[in-house]
């Protein structure tokens, strides 16, 4: 094709793109970064998942401005003439206490907004803005005022007009942020040291992360993904709702940290004054140390051959154990061979002529013996309470499950597994039981509830829950009920994401009376708006395999011998 007729063929495209977009308000939209938070139900929101929405409007609310009050009477009026199409919300801007933000009675979510980020990110300038976005393209149909203005821009968007305002004045009260005042955090001494501490078990060489953290240059290399997975809280992973339960095996980034890296990003990300790079003293290559010392008794798993690309289904073997005579486990260590492939490997302790696995996908709940799990980010080590211990019966052996990643070339994995003895037996034993539902996912629906629940018939002690789904799990909470009455929340993970699977123990083990019951209540997004679900428009069937779904909650505890 001739460079004139490519010429002409490009101007063609140029007028064609002018003449779409040239009369409509939306032409040039304001891009805008995905974000997440949970409300004062301590339900999670994301922008971007909300694609089954024609749009998302949101109100900087702050409940001593008199505009930002009557905004919040003004959107309570539109609500029902958008209800199926809009979705509304309200962004607390001084994040309260759920039971003020509960108090305010606004007839859409209130979510807290923690040191002020999403509002600093979006550059809101006072409270009583309304923002109204475009999931599907991250990017703003209109920022003003909640008057007529807003009415029209909501209606052209709904009707898929093109001639509707974009903005609008705003008379609110004025936000005051930190960064405004505050000095610029240091490289060396505040933010590098967050980093090393919540994000360097995975990210370094050869870890389980994408890519190292190894020093100043990559960090800043990396800055605008590490903003990304802050504000839409995807990292750290193995996040649950701080309002609830007491767990040490969840992992936070303290409002406060999150505020120094986003305003030392913000800032320039300036190396400072300061000589040390503590990201460049993480070890370089990965270290699989025996954490308590030389076990007492090690097996080495089969090879594992993980292909290039795919998705890959559930890998079973099954290990022989050479004992004798009952073995009592005090503690354990995964050791992985390739981690960087691992998504999860799971240990059971079985009879030497059962089918574990075949009998596993029958059942809804049976007591196990569980050994233990293996996810990235976690501490491969565990060592159980003093005192309670995981029965080895003679000549029993290891049922294993992996789950791995593909990674872009064929990689090997053999994973060694240590085993610490007690030299007596404990007096209680630790076991676990998983809790399970039973369904079919109706297609392109992005709120499918489920629950399955267990009621102790002996006394126990709760040590430790952890929930599995697979890629259309949405949230799981785990609580629990005594006989008495009395009733608690132990775990609530919000935003589940299946690549991350581990086990919650509990800082404070509950004491289990007969008649107790654990309830696992959870949902599943089955729909476009969940990023992980390849396919939103087929049903899905329960199951193990990677293209079925689970809905499981593992209950571990204790019990007297």
């Amino acid at each position: 094709m001739s460079r004139k007729a490519l010429n002409s063929i490009y101007a063609t495209l140029c007028a064609l793109a002018l003449g779409l977009t040239g009369t409509s308000a939306f032409a040039a939209p304001e891009r805008v970064g995905d974000f997440a938070l949970l409300d004062e139900q301590g339900v999670f929101h994301q922008i971007s998942r909300y694609q089954h929405r024609d749009a998302v409007v949101l109100l900087a609310y702050d409940s001593s401005c008199p505009a930002a009050r009557d905004a919040a009477a003004m959107l309570a009026e539109l609500q029902p003439r958008f209800d199926g199409q809009i979705d509304f919300l309200a962004l607390d801007i001084n994040a309260m206490d759920r039971a003020t933000e509960h108090g305010w009675k606004l007839s859409f979510p209130v979510l807290a907004d923690e040191m002020k980020l999403v509002a600093e990110s979006l550059k809101i300038s006072q409270s009583g803005e309304v923002l109204v976005f475009n999931p599907q393209r991250l990017s703003l149909y209109y920022r003003g005022g909640a008057g007529e203005a807003l009415q029209e821009s909501l209606g052209a968007i709904v009707g898929s007009q093109s001639d509707a305002p974009a903005s609008s004045e705003v008379k609110g009260c004025p936000i005051a942020y930190d960064s405004e005042t505050l000095p610029v955090p240091d490289y060396s001494t505040e933010v590098a040291p967050i980093i090393v501490k919540q994000c360097t078990i995975c990210h370094r060489e050869d870890g389980a992360g994408p890519f190292a953290f190894n020093g100043y240059y990559s960090l800043v290399g990396w800055s605008p993904m590490v903003k990304e997975v802050i504000m839409n809280k995807r990292m750290p992973p193995m996040q649950v709702d701080s309002a609830y339960g007491d767990t040490p095996s969840a992992h936070f980034l303290p409002a406060e940290d999150r505020q120094k890296i986003m305003h030392w990003m913000q800032a320039g990300a300036p190396r400072g004054e300061g000589a040390d790079d503590p990201l460049a003293d993480v070890p370089l290559e990965k270290t699989f140390d025996w954490q308590l010392g030389t076990p007492d008794f090690t097996i080495d798993t089969a090879k594992n051959v993980i292909p290039a690309v795919g998705i890959l289904d559930y890998m079973y073997t099954e290990l022989e154990l050479p004992f004798t005579e009952d073995k009592w486990v005090r503690a354990f260590q995964f050791a992985p061979g390739e981690e960087r492939v691992i998504h999860n490997l799971s240990a059971f302790i079985v009879p030497a002529d059962s089918d574990f696995w075949g009998e596993e996908r029958e059942a809804l709940t049976s007591e196990r013996r569980f050994l233990g799990s293996f996810v990235p980010g976690e501490n491969p080590a565990t060592v159980f309470p003093e005192g309670s211990g995981v029965l080895i019966p003679a000549g029993y052996k290891l049922a294993l499950q992996f789950h791995y990643y593909s990674h872009g070339r064929v990689l090997e994995d053999v994973t060694t597994i240590g085993l610490y003895f007690y030299d007596e037996a404990p007096a209680r034993e630790i076991v676990t039981r998983p809790v399970s539902a039973r369904f079919t996912l109706a297609p392109d629906d992005p709120e499918q509830a489920y629950l399955a629940s267990y009621e102790f018939d002996r006394k126990a002690t709760l040590l430790a829950v952890r929930p599995r789904m697979n890629q259309r799990g949405k949230n799981m909470k785990f609580d629990l009920a005594l006989p008495g009455g009395k009733a608690e929340t132990l775990i609530s993970v919000p935003a589940y994401n299946y690549g991350w699977q581990p086990q919650y123990w509990l800082q404070t083990p509950r004491s289990i009376e007969p008649g107790a019951v654990v309830k696992v209540s959870g949902a599943f997004d089955n729909s476009l708006s969940n990023p992980f679900n390849p396919n939103f428009r087929e049903a899905v069937e329960s199951g193990f395999d990677a293209d079925e779904e689970m809905f499981t909650g593992y209950l571990t505890y204790a019990i007297d011998r």
